[in-house]
């Protein structure tokens, strides 16, 4: 008899979470964005992210052997968790792929249609590949949950939680 199976249900595996925040994994990553992004630059202090608002720039990193990089941090509903998160954004080609469909008038405005990104590589040889999913509207479990939901994206600028604050984020 299969020792697993008399411990575990059939088919049990552990449960994979990155807890608010939605981590571009192997694969496909597929996401719909729910909030205007707050961007700025992100630098780091004993391995703890400091950010920064676009105006506040610093102008050296603090640990010389990490540079300081552009970012973007977004609501969305992470599809491969089924829950709301927090993307955060450092990839230039993101940015930029995201930015050209914002800018296309067949596309327009992330918030009526999903984002896939597939990620492919590790480390320095990582790709990315962002594709428009077609138009349609979020579910109603996906709008009722960013409703209800109470998450304020300044409170990054600061060093605090967006989930423990008073959320003040504009809703779409």
């Amino acid at each position: 008899m299969n020792k697993e199976n008399d411990f575990f249900d059939e088919g049990y595996e552990v449960p994979q979470t990155n807890g608010n925040y939605m981590k571009l994994k192997p694969g496909e990553n597929r996401f719909r964005i729910l909030s205007k992004p707050i961007i700025g630059w992100l630098d780091w202090k004993d391995n703890k992210p400091l950010r920064f608002r676009m105006k506040e720039k610093p102008n050296a990193p603090i640990d010389p052997a990490k540079k300081i990089k552009h970012f973007w941090a977004v609501i969305v509903w992470n599809y491969n968790e089924n829950k709301i998160a927090i993307l955060e954004l450092t990839q230039t080609s993101i940015q930029s792929a995201i930015q050209s469909l914002i800018k296309d008038d067949d596309w327009g405005s992330p918030f009526g249609y999903d984002i896939k990104i597939v990620k492919m590589g590790e480390l320095l040889d990582t790709e990315y590949t962002t594709k428009p999913v077609p138009h349609k509207p979020a579910s109603a479990e996906i709008v009722e949950q960013y409703m209800d939901s109470d998450i304020n994206l300044e409170a990054l600028f600061d060093g605090g939680d967006p989930f423990a604050s008073n959320g003040s984020q504009d809703k779409f």
